[in-house]
């Protein structure tokens, strides 16, 4: 079975760290740094929960930072990328090289951009829906309007849940009129768990860690369908998302979660990003059942012998 997605193991423990141009603090307070300060970051709402889990311990480690997080649209994460406020967004897509160069202009530095895990839109249905199993062909067909399903997700424009299955499924053509657009990813949930008709789409981060309660309550009101595996030799094999399901390549809503950073100084949005780069972030999007991009945590065989 051919792997979709690779972990890229890191050797060693890199800590990336910028020369200092530009990013000047204001004038009469002292430079924030990665264990102090005060930083606003904007995040794709759909992967909150597994942030929240981020910033709650890098908080307890380092108590006297203050990283503010809006939680947003993509689109409106990338507007508030240009505020001279906002210094880091986590969005599920890069910059283009377009994007990266007018940046530069106008910062005199490109921001600095990678891959921190990998996540995963969720198809969610009713208890008691008819149907919990999907080819590609017919989440195609529900989310143009062939079927006539009511499909609900995190609103209309401009969120990544949006982007994604527009640019992936219907590759750019426009969702049908059965397609409705929820507050957020939690209102997804609350109409899916009362409507038996209603298909959703949610960032897996909302679903999938077995670990919160609160996860756990919406697992008892929803089911995640499964979905073709269309990287499978097995045409006939099906997935949900899944740690395992989206590192093997095998779901095949799977999606990158990155981190786009305006800083090229040592501060505190460097801090952040390296504690999520390393082994400590890395653990927490693992726990969370996400892929982590960074680091590789294998099984290894224990040398311990039994004493007689």
């Amino acid at each position: 079975m051919k792997k979709r997605y690779l972990l890229t193991v890191v050797s060693g423990l890199v800590a990336m760290f910028f020369v200092s141009c530009g990013d000047s603090s204001q004038k009469g307070e002292a430079p924030d740094t990665p264990q102090k300060g005060t930083i606003r970051i904007s995040v794709d709402e759909s992967f909150k929960p597994v942030i929240e889990e981020q910033l709650q311990v890098y908080h307890s480690s380092f108590p006297n930072t203050n990283i503010i997080a809006s939680y947003k649209s993509e689109a409106a994460c990338f507007r508030d990328l240009q505020s001279d406020s906002t210094r880091m967004i986590i969005v599920a897509k890069g910059l283009t090289e377009k994007e990266e160069d007018a940046y530069k202009a106008r910062l005199e530095f490109k921001p600095v951009y990678g891959v921190l895990a990998f996540d995963a839109i969720a198809v969610v249905v009713n208890r008691d829906a008819k149907d919990s199993v999907f080819t590609i062909a017919a989440l195609k067909d529900i989310l143009s309007g062939r079927h006539k399903l009511t499909a609900v997700m995190d609103g209309r424009n401009a969120t990544s849940t949006v982007r994604y299955l527009q640019d992936s499924l219907l590759k750019g053509a426009s969702f049908g009129a059965n397609v409705v657009a929820a507050e957020n990813s939690e209102k997804v949930i609350d109409i899916v768990s009362g409507n038996p008709d209603v298909i959703g789409f949610v960032g897996m981060s909302w679903v999938g860690d077995l670990y919160d309660p609160k996860q756990l309550a919406y697992r008892n009101k929803i089911r995640l369908a499964l979905v073709q595996c269309i990287s499978c030799e097995d045409k006939e094999e099906f997935a949900k998302p899944s740690q395992s399901t989206i590192t093997y390549g095998q779901y095949p809503l799977a999606r990158p979660l990155f981190y786009i950073l305006k800083e090229n100084t040592n501060r505190l949005g460097t801090g952040f990003m390296n504690f999520m780069s390393l082994e400590r972030g890395q653990l927490i999007f693992r726990r969370a059942f996400l892929a982590p991009a960074k680091m590789g945590f294998m099984s290894r065989k224990g040398n311990i012998k039994n004493a007689d």
